[in-house]
């Protein structure tokens, strides 16, 4: 039987993620273009990202500390529900201030990569949908892999917009509509999906609801303080790069359409899910630090090859290349995030690491426009790069030593 090593909330979370990041792969796509098409320059798109990305902190730090005692359940509820609210707005108007609140309510996604506020708490209901122990490292490679692939079907839909300017007499404007009310309805469907969740995926220690604590040891605080100040360095570098601008970028500095930007971040996104797999199988031979750094020390060198290519081609070649290895971090974190920790301690853990990573990234979005307005059009990938390497470096430095039970012989 067909991942008969999952419970039926594991198979409903990752229906949820399939539907989810499908609708953020055409979002992360078309959004700063469209922005940019009624008539917002960099400054002004940079700061709508940016929106999104303070969106997901709030969001973070709430189901940090109050999600294990609501329920993690009726939060996940809240959040789609949500999903869908900002998803109509952007349908229904092109006011700048509505989008900007639509952007700061909702759970829009434009990075490429989910970073969002069901990140946290599907990263620690995850492990409780595993009937064998050892198949940890794999049940987080297959969210990763499934949900990378469902961006990548998205991200093909990221030309709908030309289809209906060309075959059906859409305007520019309108033509991007329908993506926003399909982005709607998926919101609503993971609402429904979510619905179903048993009790199993509530956390088994009893909370005190009117204590507000993390509820994390000293030993774990000690852990999640660190990691949290390197990932919001690895963030901070990767919001120089997210997928709404990488797309900004290819269609204004090469002139690229946006059905050929959809096949190349389809593809990219296909590579990324191909990696997640190879990245569980060599965690599970040389472990989680280890693969986290070997894999993404090339990827980061790559990004800042993009930089300075010289012909679209070139940087095409260079960027897919990043993608295959760029993102074979994300499984070996969230595992590596949940398993030094307490079970009662994954929600909190999840929650203040995703919290510092958003923190940081929901800065750069801005910086980049104003880099992209005033200065060098590719230095976001330089610096992107070179912060990343900076991040390796650190995570090598103070967890190599620190290793799961199951890594320790």
């Amino acid at each position: 039987m067909i991942l008969n090593w999952l419970t039926k909330d594991g198979k409903l979370l990752i229906s949820a993620r399939t539907i989810r990041t499908f609708s953020y792969g055409f979002l992360s796509m078309i959004l700063a273009i469209y922005l940019n098409l009624i008539g917002f320059d960099e400054l002004l798109i940079g700061f709508i990202l940016s929106a999104t990305l303070v969106n997901s902190i709030i969001f973070n730090l709430f189901s940090s500390f109050f999600a294990d005692r609501i329920g993690r359940k009726k939060i996940l509820i809240i959040y789609a529900s949500l999903m869908a609210v900002s998803g109509g707005v952007f349908f229904t108007t092109e006011n700048y201030f509505a989008l900007i609140i639509a952007a700061f309510i909702g759970t829009i996604n434009v990075t490429g990569s989910e970073t969002g506020a069901f990140l946290s708490l599907e990263q620690a209901i995850l492990p409780q949908t595993v009937k064998n122990i050892k198949k940890r490292n794999t049940v987080f490679a297959l969210y990763n892999i499934i949900g990378t692939l469902a961006m990548a079907g998205g991200i093909l839909l990221s030309s709908l917009p030309q289809v209906m300017q060309e075959n059906f007499g859409f305007s520019t404007i309108d033509s991007f509509k329908p993506l926003f009310l399909i982005y709607i309805l998926a919101g609503i469907a993971v609402a429904l999906i979510y619905f179903f969740f048993s009790k199993e995926i509530e956390v088994k220690k009893t909370l005190d609801p009117k204590t507000f604590s993390s509820n994390l040891s000293p030993k774990s605080k000690q852990i999640i303080l660190k990691m949290s100040s390197l990932f919001a360095l690895d963030s901070f570098a990767g919001g120089f790069v997210i997928q709404s601008l990488v797309a900004f970028w290819f269609f204004t500095k090469f002139g690229v359409d946006l059905t050929t930007l959809s096949i190349i971040f389809s593809v990219a996104g296909v590579l990324t899910a191909v990696s997640f797999f190879f990245a569980a199988k060599i965690a599970d031979h040389i472990g989680l630090i280890n693969t986290m750094v070997f894999t993404h020390i090339p990827s980061n060198i790559l990004l800042i090859l993009v930089a300075i290519a010289p012909t679209f081609h070139i940087a095409l070649v260079l960027y897919l290349a990043r993608m295959s290895l760029s993102q074979m971090d994300v499984p070996t974190r969230q595992a590596y995030i949940v398993v030094v920790v307490e079970e009662n301690e994954r929600t909190a853990a999840a929650g203040i690491t995703n919290t510092s990573r958003n923190i940081a990234q929901s800065i750069s979005p801005s910086i980049t426009g104003a880099i992209i307005h005033s200065m060098w059009f590719s230095a976001p990938f330089v610096i992107g790069g070179l912060l990343k390497i900076i991040y390796d470096v650190g995570i090598y430095a103070n967890f190599r030593k620190t290793k799961p039970s199951h890594e320790i012989k």
